[in-house]
């Protein structure tokens, strides 16, 4: 990187962790520490909840999936808007009548401790990793810049993450996240444009929108319903809906973030408005991956987009047969922008069948590439096989490094860094809190004082950040972190909500029942990932069922139980 870059990536980071501390200065109860004293207006709480949620993972890797798999993936949020309103009416107005610091304190009120302490750890199991595949994605770009190892730039990242949030708390939380939000988005808007402008003088933005289209990659909507099929509009709107209403209504780090208005009104403003955006906002970051696709279409792409990786089998025992699989890949994109050229003549002629030609000639292209590709895996592998194989994470950061001008690329690159700093010390501030308040409070000192407890929250969230550093050395092997990170989320996040949805709305049923139904939800969304093909959206659905018809079927056995106990 140029010596600009580093200027404007380390001047960009420094002021958003001084301006964190800065705003949080006056922090001193525990209030203020965990829920920044409930004074944030609308649009703070508004930008805090997405970016919490929109994590360096979505920057990094989500123009990596578009590039591989198209616009299919924005299907994933339909369901979000209907959330976004179902759980302003409903959840909200509940957890602050109740006045309580975390989501799981209520379900004490209504079931049992037993009951709370177990949906509490399954939110910080899952949220633990996902912590640390958010240190892992700006630390993977560091390593690579860098050369360092991973261990290392992990430390640095998260121990970043970590000063400013066990410093300031969630005001230093919410505030940054206004500043990073905008950094990362002034960021995504100026590569989206520069992928435009750095395509040939003769593809328009209209041109590359039909090149995309002809390659498959403007696969927005689709209708067919097929449960093997990760991203349709059924497993979106139903399966997007129920993960929606589980991660907004059940998981820490988002209550957490809508808890801290200073009134009902403002909360439920800044729900509405992350419903209203979060859509657009992921097809925009979807399309920049498509433009980038397009890029590479007229412009030769590296074999593989790992430079690490890529070094390393080129100055290995493999690199003369590699070369020559580089150099077959080179002539493949020769005749696949040939291709895709002549398709763009034959639309301008409004030759329909000269048009599907080259659009089969675009496909055979592809298809070639590919065949290619997975030859360069095989003489990697060989090479070392300890090789990772899967390079969607890197495509979206080689188009950066390699085509962006001097001064954007470290923009860029503190856009990234922000995101994770953002979604990071979000995810670090619930931990602590759910640490403290579900567990501490109530299973090591239940009369602790609020010094003491400050103490113990700013020791959590150093804790959970070591957690997610170590985690992050592991995350290499998840392959798309998009992806990845959503999965994780789904193998626990129905079991939660069917446990809220009892508690909300099914006053019949006890903490006993719901806690064993709890286990036997887990366990049938841990068998559908093990054991079908499934699409993820649906553990969401299916574990949620699970919990609600399990809860229904035991209650009636547990009630029976109590009585003849309690006539004993």
């Amino acid at each position: 990187m140029n010596t600009i870059d580093w200027i404007v990536l380390v001047a960009t980071l420094a002021s958003i962790v001084l301006f964190g501390l800065y705003k949080s200065r006056a922090t001193r109860d525990l209030q203020g520490y965990l829920l920044a004293g409930k004074s944030m207006r609308w649009y703070t709480v508004a930008f805090s909840i997405m970016a919490t949620q929109a994590s360096a993972i979505t920057f990094a890797s989500t123009p990596g999936q578009a590039y591989a798999d198209g616009m299919r993936f924005v299907q994933y949020y339909f369901g979000l808007p209907i959330a976004m309103v179902i759980i302003s009416i409903t959840v909200l107005p509940l957890y602050r009548r109740l006045n309580v610091y975390t989501a799981y304190e209520y379900l004490e009120h209504r079931f049992d401790l037993k009951t709370r302490t177990l949906t509490s750890s399954l939110f910080m199991i899952q949220r633990g990793f996902g912590a640390g595949m958010t240190i892992y994605a700006p630390s993977l770009i560091l390593s690579v810049m860098l050369g360092w190892d991973i261990g290392i730039t992990s430390a640095v990242i998260g121990g970043a993450i970590v000063l400013y949030t066990t410093t300031g708390g969630v005001r230093a939380v919410s505030w940054t996240h206004l500043q990073q939000l905008s950094v990362v988005m002034i960021g995504m808007v100026v590569a989206f444009v520069t992928a435009i402008v750095l395509l040939p003088g003769d593809v328009s933005f209209v041109d590359a929108l039909k090149v995309a289209g002809a390659s498959g990659r403007m696969n927005i909507v689709d209708f067919s319903f097929d449960w093997t099929n990760r991203y349709n509009f059924w497993s979106g709107l139903i399966g997007g809906l129920f993960i929606a209403l589980a991660y907004f209504g059940t998981d820490q780090s988002q209550v957490q973030r809508y808890l801290t208005g200073e009134s009902l009104t403002q909360s439920r403003l800044g729900l509405m408005f992350n419903g209203l955006m979060k859509v657009p906002m992921q097809f925009f970051i979807l399309l920049i991956g498509v433009m980038v696709f397009v890029f590479y279409q007229f412009t030769a792409p590296p074999v593989f987009f790992n430079p690490v990786e890529l070094d390393k089998v080129r100055n290995g025992p493999q690199s003369a047969e590699f070369r020559v699989v580089e150099g077959e890949y080179a002539r493949i994109h020769e005749e696949k922008a040939s291709a895709a050229r002549s398709f763009l003549a034959a639309e301008q002629q409004e030759d329909a069948a000269a048009s599907d030609r080259a659009r089969e000639m675009m496909a055979d292209s592809e298809r070639q590439a590919a065949e290619v590709r997975a030859h360069a895996h095989s003489i990697m592998r060989a090479s070392d096989p300890s090789t990772d194989t899967n390079d969607t994470n890197y495509v979206f950061l080689t188009f950066v490094l390699q085509h962006l001008p001097v001064g954007l690329v470290g923009l860029m690159l503190a856009c990234v860094f922000a995101a994770s700093m953002s979604s990071g010390s979000g995810e670090l501030s619930a931990l602590a809190t759910t640490t403290v308040i579900d567990i501490y409070h109530r299973h090591v000192k239940k009369g602790a004082g609020e010094r003491r407890t400050l103490i113990v929250s700013r020791i959590a969230m150093a804790g959970w950040g070591a957690y997610g550093i170590f985690f992050a050395q592991f995350a290499s092997r998840l392959g798309s972190l998009v992806e990845a990170v959503n999965i994780l989320g789904s193998l626990f996040y129905g079991t939660m909500l069917g446990i809220f949805l009892i508690a909300f709305y099914v006053k019949r049923i006890g903490g006993t029942a719901t806690f064993i139904a709890a286990f036997i939800g887990e366990a049938v969304v841990l068998w559908f990932f093990a054991m079908t093909e499934v699409s993820w959206l649906w553990y969401n659905v299916i574990g949620c069922a699970a919990v609600l018809a399990s809860a229904a079927l035991l209650q009636p056995v547990v009630s029976s139980r109590t009585h003849r106990s309690g006539v004993r």
